[in-house]
């Protein structure tokens, strides 16, 4: 136990380690100065006020859907479909944060809901049709993802369309999901209510998934369906509502994005590109809540960061995407790190006999 706990530990560090070496390496190759480029990310992201709050506001969608990924992985399903609960999470934010005129104290906790609910059905569809009909849940998860976009896109041009824009009309302030006593603070930084709640989505899952009865059930079916259902769990009803509360995560990243950030939604060409980030978050985080915490802050303050460093340096902040991948692929290839880590003696290796 002891041995697995210090894998546990030592292994994303040194991932983390080794993508930065890698990144390191391509900005010599580029002609740049790696340790200038990393000093101006690090300067943007702790410079001032404002950029330690837009620094926070990034890292809130990457939590979440982290947490989406792996709350799925957890419990033996495969999200790859966060991009599309993303989507119809800010799409049901919209609608309700747009058309409705509510009082705040309902408006605002409604559309947050809403989002949540919408990212909830989607998933759930997929849990559907993977309990009923044992269809492969990653294929229909990318087929949604496209259908997620252009649904999206109709329901904004066709019920939310700003004339003569490319967006849709701005969310009612009784919408807003802004902290308002927090904007001065951060000298006018868009943080809003999701980062506390993405907090408390950290201690439910964890809580929820190790401390309850039904978390039980989840895990055990993750870890061997066959036994699970020797024992009596309801394997079908146990994946949709897997999916389900993995959606809602991922609905609720992208509620926030409208309600708190940009208060409108655009109509995309392309996937936003949060939930595969997502993916690597969970990665890095070992399917982990309290990992995730650690490993979207890392990544929000990657990709923050990365402007800072271009302008300081003029390095391309595609490199910062390098860096992502490289700590993504010593992650998947945690053999590599780990026979590193037994050749310098850092963990004790298997005895020979």
């Amino acid at each position: 136990m002891a041995k697995y706990k210090t894998d546990s530990f030592l292994l994303p560090i040194v991932s983390i380690v080794l993508g930065l070496l890698c990144g390191a390496v391509v900005l010599l190759l580029g002609g740049y100065d790696p340790l200038a480029a990393y000093s101006a990310l690090f300067a943007k992201v702790t410079g001032n006020a404002y950029d330690v709050g837009e620094t926070l506001r990034q890292i809130t969608p990457l939590m979440l859907t982290g947490l989406a990924v792996a709350f799925a992985f957890r419990t033996g399903m495969f999200n790859i479909g966060v991009e599309g609960q993303f989507l119809m999470g800010m799409t049901g934010a919209s609608l309700v944060g747009i058309l409705f005129s509510l009082p705040w104290y309902i408006h605002a906790p409604l559309a947050v809901l809403s989002g949540a609910a919408f990212g909830g059905l989607w998933a759930a569809i997929v849990g559907f049709l993977k309990a009923k009909r044992g269809i492969n849940e990653v294929i229909v998860c990318i087929m949604l993802n496209w259908v997620a976009l252009y649904l999206s896109n109709n329901l904004v041009q066709s019920l939310l369309m700003e004339p003569g824009q490319q967006r849709s009309r701005d969310v009612a302030d009784s919408a807003s999901a802004s902290i308002a006593g927090l904007l001065g603070f951060f000298d006018n930084a868009r943080v809003h209510w999701g980062m506390p709640i993405a907090l408390l989505c950290v201690a439910f899952f964890y809580v929820y998934l190790w401390k309850t009865k039904q978390g039980y059930e989840l895990r055990a079916i993750g870890h061997s369906p066959t036994a699970a259902e020797y024992a009596g769990m309801n394997i079908p009803f146990n994946m949709v509502k897997t999916m389900a509360i993995s959606g809602m995560f991922a609905g609720l990243a992208g509620a926030f994005e409208v309600l708190g950030v940009f208060h409108y939604q655009s109509i995309l060409s392309s996937l936003p590109g949060y939930g595969f980030d997502g993916i690597a978050v969970a990665l890095l985080g070992m399917n982990h809540p309290f990992g995730i915490l650690l490993s979207s802050t890392l990544f929000g303050s990657l990709n923050y960061g990365s402007s800072g460093m271009s302008f300081a340096t003029g390095a391309p902040p595609e490199v910062v995407r390098i860096v992502f991948g490289s700590i993504i692929f010593f992650i998947a290839a945690q053999g590599i790190v780990r026979l590193l880590l037994v050749k310098t003696r850092v963990i004790p290796g298997k005895k020979v006999s």
